[in-house]
């Protein structure tokens, strides 16, 4: 499986001249195996909307669709699982109201956090911020390659770096330990998707 990791954004998507399905569309249709759905400022029933449909196109190409954060939604579309943050509903909660047999992701920003979560009952790491991003202007937190690597080791859960991640540094980050890598302006802003990842699922793999 594929261990690109689309995380979407409607506005990067709409600055790119592209409608979130046909960004999700069009990544699945490349081999994207990982979807995750993440609309801060969408109203419940826009957001559900959305979900319907992407959850149509994650299920045609057999990849799993995450929603980040809304527990709620997650249930409401049947999506294969839910992302949380570090000061998000606890994943504890998650996971009493989603079942065992749902995918949780759990952020992750340091070795402090990792040690924190040791047993925890989630199926996977995201790791950030590994790069400097147009959305997050404090350089103070970021993990860069060594960082990334320091908690790759310390668990054997699977892991998807992100932040900053493109072309011209994903492989870097693959050598320094990750499971995969998540990404979303390198698809969701790209004047092709489709080619984008492409390029991206090749490099990976290399």
């Amino acid at each position: 499986m594929s261990g690109l990791y689309l995380v979407t954004d409607s506005e990067v998507a709409q600055a790119a001249g592209h409608t979130l399905p046909f960004v999700v569309e069009e990544a699945c249709r490349a081999g994207v195996k990982w979807v995750q759905l993440r609309e801060k400022a969408l109203s419940t029933r826009t957001f559900i909307a959305l979900g319907v449909k992407l959850k149509r196109i994650t299920q045609a190409h057999g990849a799993r669709l995450i929603v980040n954060d809304r527990a709620d939604v997650a249930l409401a579309i049947d999506a294969d699982g839910v992302h949380v943050g570090q000061d998000d509903i606890p994943y504890q909660l998650v996971r009493s109201l989603i079942g065992p047999d749902k995918i949780i992701g759990l952020s992750i920003n340091s070795l402090i956090e990792l040690q924190a979560a040791a047993g925890a009952d989630v199926d996977y790491f995201g790791i950030a911020t590994i790069f400097p991003t147009g959305t997050k202007q404090d350089t103070s937190s970021l993990l860069g390659l060594e960082g990334l690597r320091q908690i790759c080791t310390q668990t054997n859960l699977l892991t998807f770096a992100i932040g900053g991640i493109k072309a011209s540094n994903i492989q870097d980050v693959i050598r320094a330990g990750a499971s995969g890598v998540a990404v979303v302006s390198a698809i969701c802003g790209h004047p092709s998707p489709y080619e984008a990842t492409r390029e991206l699922i090749q490099l990976i793999s290399i």
